[in-house]
């Protein structure tokens, strides 16, 4: 059905891609080639996107700087939502924010991860790309479909890590929410708060969930990206410093 998609032919140019770094790195990388090549595939394409990560962390800083505002307006017109929208608007438009200006980078790194998705985790495009191997375990292996020593070996390293990366991620969506008492730049408050404060730590470990059902190829690129997720979170989403009363 969407075989002459733009989609499609997005996912054949990227399994060119991998397929070309994984001849550039076979006389160097051997046997691991093919995996090392979705390693620095997924890199490129993360580096790619960054102008939008960043762009998605600056929208997520001025909703932040606004929060202190943004409650103080939803405890003065709580019982007024037409009024307490227009002076949040308003709010929003003096500071040059935007309280979804942060959703639209990450509705544009969908059709990258979609891309990669389908390349990773049906061959789509990729031509052999998951007859390669691993370890011995063949990239379009599934956990389902047997376990061996090697197969035993490679998944476990590989959820071993995203496991450790979806805790890392986890811990530090805690202490954002416990320190600005805002996700993502959006205070948490109202009926559902208790709620999205306990589900959101949880996100991270969807990751390990969907590593258990998808083929190797699709794990090392979830180990990938998730890695790239974390740096991004350390170097990007560190606390700011406080500014200093110079009165």
């Amino acid at each position: 059905m969407l075989a002459f998609s733009p989609v499609h032919d997005a996912v054949a140019a990227a399994g060119a891609a991998v397929t070309w770094l994984s001849d550039a790195l076979a006389p160097l990388s051997g046997g691991t080639a093919t995996a090392a090549a979705i390693v620095l595939f997924t890199i490129a394409v993360r580096l790619l996107i960054s102008p939008l990560t960043l762009a998605q962390v600056r929208g997520e800083r001025r909703r932040a700087a606004l929060a202190p505002e943004v409650r103080q307006l939803q405890q003065r017109y709580a019982d007024d939502p037409a009024r307490l929208q227009s002076e949040l608007f308003g709010l929003y438009r003096r500071a040059g924010a935007s309280p979804v200006a942060g959703c639209l980078p990450a509705l544009l790194q969908a059709p990258f991860f979609l891309v990669m998705y389908r390349l990773f985790a049906t061959g789509e495009g990729g031509g052999g790309l998951l007859d390669e191997r691993l370890g011995g375990v063949p990239l379009g292996w599934h956990l389902g479909d047997g376990l061996s020593g090697p197969v035993v070996l490679v998944f476990g390293l590989l959820l071993v890590a995203l496991t450790g990366l979806a805790w890392f991620s986890s811990r530090r969506a805690k202490r954002a929410a416990a320190s600005t008492g805002t996700v993502a730049g959006t205070p948490i408050e109202g009926p559902g708060a208790a709620t999205l404060g306990r589900l959101i730590p949880l996100l991270p470990y969807v990751t390990v969930l969907v590593a258990l059902v998808v083929p190797l190829a699709a794990v090392i690129y979830l180990v990938t990206t998730t890695a790239w997720t974390a740096l991004e979170q350390v170097t990007l989403r560190r606390p700011q410093p406080e500014p200093i009363d110079k009165r």
